[in-house]
């Protein structure tokens, strides 16, 4: 693959089909508007100078295909890009280049980006790759660029031995093959097997010292690659042990950078703080400074960013005290309702839930900061996504199990709100809502009145709800028919005469309650118990039931131990019944 160029001293010979197709050629070129050059007569003459010997007219042929596609785009047949890969392999370095310039053009198109592949593509612009001449690597690297946005490629690019010369060749002086370099392994780490590939090649050294360029798009490309590699548990770790000035670097970008630089350094951050000594080491290096004034940005896809960060960095109990001595509490309350983002709510929601949860000594500022009449708008909204009502009630479910909150959550009015969730189309959201409906229930007399006051309304109130997840002839998941049973149990339970008067007097909540008592007995077989529940596919989220009043010991139990524990509390139920005098 020499740059040496033919010796042009001597006119060459040109044949009849040759001197045929650089006729039809001009003509064509001068209306190419509305030529398509990619089939038919167009592309017999190309091919025939591509084909041709004659120097000259293989690099005409080159470059009309890399101007033509400049242009032109559109899904093409095997039959033109074989020339365009037969000129890819040419001894004529500047017959490459406009080969390489045109693939690239034509790998805009998904359909394209396939089928230079499957036709054996990867292998001369690797070669071309390799090249020493600047120029010949920009075209093939960001032809591999184009490749590598397609899912079915990557696997044939990483496995064709271009991850070293893409590693090395993102450390070029020139910054055109850097961006495309880093713009190819960027395009690589979408996936956990590619990832890790990367990591063997030698890629992490290399995208962290990319962070000290000042060319903004380098920086940006090396802070996403370094983001999706951070999502795995091993990519951290390398991460923590190799890179000790990765955190500096990525706050000093969200200071001093572009706002895209600034987005995915901190959501590089977030991923890292995955991971406890991160969640730490972060706020240790003044992560906190740097972040939350950001919150208040007009920029929507900024505050998405810092929201999330904080959501991971709140996660960790050392990290409490310093969030809330910032001041910032008044801010994440009033994105709540404020934020345009449903993203940014649920981000800003749930980091809420983990200072209430990491929060071991005065609750006051919490209870006084709002943040329960702001829950109970959301939760109030019809329009509010059940992304956003999903984390709203997992934050109630929290809320309710301290002593100094749950109060706020009773009188709030959030019953009324909670009952027609019973009914959401979100498994985890309905199990969230009837924890919480549960926790009341175990507060006894201090909540009585509050649920015989929502005992039928709305929309059919309690009573309903228990009804319906009670009956035997509907097929419920059993977890939730375990909340309504242990629900139940603890209403009996409450010293409340006229609670415990109307679930004993309903005219089926004990009746199913006895009828499920006895389904083990009355059945020979499973049949009889899984008609009266639906097993998810899905596996269950265990901190759905975050309460101290049902907690199942063990979510990975089998059928029949579920169905036995559910048994033998309506067993009890039953007999509690016969006992009650009110």
């Amino acid at each position: 693959m020499g740059d040496d160029q033919p010796n042009h001293e001597e006119e060459p010979l040109l044949s009849d089909d040759e001197r045929h197709a650089i006729s039809m050629l001009v003509d064509l070129f001068e209306r190419r508007a509305s030529v398509n050059f990619y089939e038919g007569e167009p592309l017999k003459a190309l091919s025939t100078l591509a084909y041709s010997d004659v120097y000259p007219l293989q690099i005409s042929a080159a470059t009309a295909f890399s101007e033509i596609s400049e242009r032109d785009t559109r899904p093409v047949s095997r039959e033109a890009l074989e020339p365009i890969l037969h000129l890819l392999q040419a001894k004529h370095i500047n017959v490459q280049h406009g080969a390489s310039a045109a693939l690239g053009n034509l790998a805009v198109n998904m359909e394209n980006k396939l089928l230079i592949v499957r036709m054996g593509g990867l292998k001369p612009l690797i070669r071309q790759m390799l090249s020493p001449n600047i120029d010949a690597q920009i075209n093939s690297v960001g032809c591999i660029t184009n490749l590598a946005t397609a899912e079915e490629n990557k696997m044939h690019i990483a496995n064709s031995g271009a991850l070293l010369p893409l590693t090395h060749l993102a450390r070029s002086s020139d910054v055109r093959v850097q961006r495309n370099a880093a713009g190819a392994l960027l395009n690589m780490t979408h996936s956990a097997e590619h990832r890790q590939q990367l990591i063997r090649a030698g890629v992490v050294p290399v995208l962290v010292g990319l962070l000290g360029s000042e060319d903004s798009e380098l920086q940006y490309y090396a802070t996403t690659a370094l983001s999706n590699i951070a999502v795995d548990a091993s990519g951290r770790r390398l991460l923590w042990e190799t890179q000790p000035v990765l955190v500096e670097a990525l706050l000093r970008f969200v200071e001093t950078s572009t706002i895209k630089v600034q987005c995915q350094a901190i959501l590089t951050l977030r991923n890292l703080a995955s991971d406890e000594q991160y969640q730490t080491l972060i706020v240790d290096k003044g992560g906190l400074d740097v972040l939350l004034p950001l919150l208040q940005s007009a920029y929507e896809p900024l505050v998405i960013s810092v929201s999330a960060c904080l959501r991971n960095l709140s996660i960790h109990p050392h990290n409490e005290e310093p969030i809330l001595s910032s001041g910032v509490l008044p801010s994440l309350v009033a994105l709540i309702t404020q934020s345009g983002s449903e993203e940014a709510q649920c981000h800003v929601v749930s980091a809420l839930r983990n200072l209430v949860a990491n929060n071991e000594t005065d609750k006051t500022e919490f209870a006084e900061s709002g943040i329960f009449e702001q829950m109970r708008a959301v939760l109030a909204d019809p329009n509010t996504s059940e992304a956003v009502l999903g984390e709203a009630v997992a934050t109630l479910s929290v809320f309710v199990l301290d002593d100094a909150l749950w109060v706020h959550v009773l009188e709030g009015g959030f019953l009324e709100l909670l009952i027609p969730l019973t009914r959401a189309d979100s498994y985890e959201l309905q199990c969230n809502a009837c924890a919480v409906i549960s926790t009341f229930a175990s507060k006894g007399a201090e909540a009585s009145d509050r649920l015989v006051a929502v005992w039928d309304k709305p929309d059919g109130g309690l009573q309903s709800y228990l009804a319906s997840f009670l009956a035997v002839d509907v097929g419920l998941e059993p977890m939730l028919r375990s909340v309504a049973l242990w629900t139940v149990s603890l209403m009996l339970e409450s010293d409340s005469p006229a609670l415990i008067r109307l679930v004993v007097s309903h005219p089926s909540i004990v009746p199913s309650i006895e009828k499920i008592a006895s389904m083990g007995a009355a059945a020979s077989d499973a049949d009889a118990r899984n008609s009266a529940y639906t097993v998810a596919d899905a596996q269950r989220n265990s901190q759905a039931y975050a309460s101290d009043t049902y907690d199942p010991e063990d979510v990975d139990e089998n059928d029949d131990d579920v169905y036995n524990r559910i048994e033998a509390l309506a067993q009890d139920i039953v007999s509690l019944v016969h006992t009650l005098e009110f």
